[in-house]
């Protein structure tokens, strides 16, 4: 008879929680925070928390879009002078310019002619150097289950590509935890209950300047790593400020369930499990307390455009529907 493993919800949804609490109470620094990004150049690393201090140039990318702007768009030779071929203004596989055009149109960062059948595009407006620092955020409640962090964190440093990484954890801090910590890796303490955050210790600046290391896989007798150059640290660095800006941190839905009870930021409560609820494991017929109801109000754009500078109609974006059939030639 096999093995049978069994996902630990309970785990799930204080980790959850403490995400959520953790992402409402940075919104409130003027910072743009996001949640599970990928942070890798060649490997699959993914970020609990994504924070980026933008420059001063931040008011002109929110008066562009409130969408990603795909990275491949943004590098492309494509600029807001003459219109070029788009085939021949991107360096990559012809499906991702294909992709990225068809994005770029629709979010109205590229316009379009159309000349003897050819699709020719321009940038509808120059794209502004809008980010300064980035900074990644781990989150684990729990040090007693401390699970990759070790390698995840390392991962991190030796890669380079976010200028900070923070561990966040409600747990004490022990000295023990603080040597499998890597010495550039700062600390915080977060209770999700009263928003109250200690930092232990700052985190270092990391070298995103510099070519990174990035562990792809590591076990207990062979370690992968490959280098990142730095014109491919930048391009990730775009691309992940990008998706953060686009995704903001609200990614969840409300369960169809009368007892839950969005508090101020949107977080998800349930006053019948006494706590904030991670709707996708579990909420349904399933749970004791499920009373079927339609979804409670939740307009995550809504709070968003609230509480930051994001906007969720700028005055400059364009609207378009995308002809996926364009690109058919």
């Amino acid at each position: 008879m096999g093995v049978v493993f069994v996902m630990d919800t309970r785990e799930t949804a204080v980790e959850f929680g403490f995400e959520l609490a953790l992402a409402a109470q940075l919104e409130a620094t003027e910072t743009l925070v996001s949640r599970q990004l990928g942070v890798a150049v060649h490997g699959r690393r993914v970020m609990d928390l994504v924070c980026i201090e933008p420059t001063a140039a931040f008011d002109e990318r929110v008066a562009l879009t409130a969408e990603s702007i795909p990275a491949a768009a943004i590098e492309s030779d494509v600029g807001p002078g003459r219109a070029r071929y788009w085939k021949s203004a991107f360096d990559c596989h012809p499906e991702r310019a294909e992709r990225a055009v068809e994005r770029a149109l629709a979010c109205g960062f590229f316009e379009e002619e159309r000349r003897n059948g050819r699709t020719y595009v321009r940038q509808a407006t120059r794209y502004p150097d809008w980010v300064d620092r980035v900074t990644g955020i781990e989150n684990k409640p729990d040090l007693g289950r401390p699970g990759a962090l070790e390698t995840q964190l390392l991962t991190d440093v030796k890669l380079g590509l976010l200028d900070e990484v923070v561990l966040a954890t409600a747990s004490r801090v022990t000295g023990a935890h603080r040597n499998r910590i890597p010495d550039e890796v700062g600390i915080w303490q977060f209770d999700p209950e009263t928003g109250e955050r200690e930092v232990l210790r700052e985190p270092e600046q990391l070298p995103v300047a510099e070519p990174g290391v990035e562990i792809c896989e590591r076990g207990s007798a062979r370690t992968e790593i490959r280098i990142a150059t730095v014109p491919a640290k930048r391009s990730a660095r775009r691309a992940l400020a990008e998706r953060a800006y686009g995704k903001g941190w609200r990614s969840y839905r409300m369960p169809a369930c009368a007892r839950v009870d969005p508090d101020e930021h949107g977080l998800p409560f349930c006053p019948w499990k006494g706590r904030v609820v991670r709707p996708a494991t579990e909420c349904g017929p399933d749970c004791g307390g499920h009373d079927p109801a339609d979804p409670p109000a939740f307009d995550p754009a809504a709070l968003r455009a609230a509480r930051t500078a994001w906007k969720a109609d700028p005055e400059g974006q364009t609207h378009r529907q995308t002809d996926l059939e364009r690109f058919s030639e």
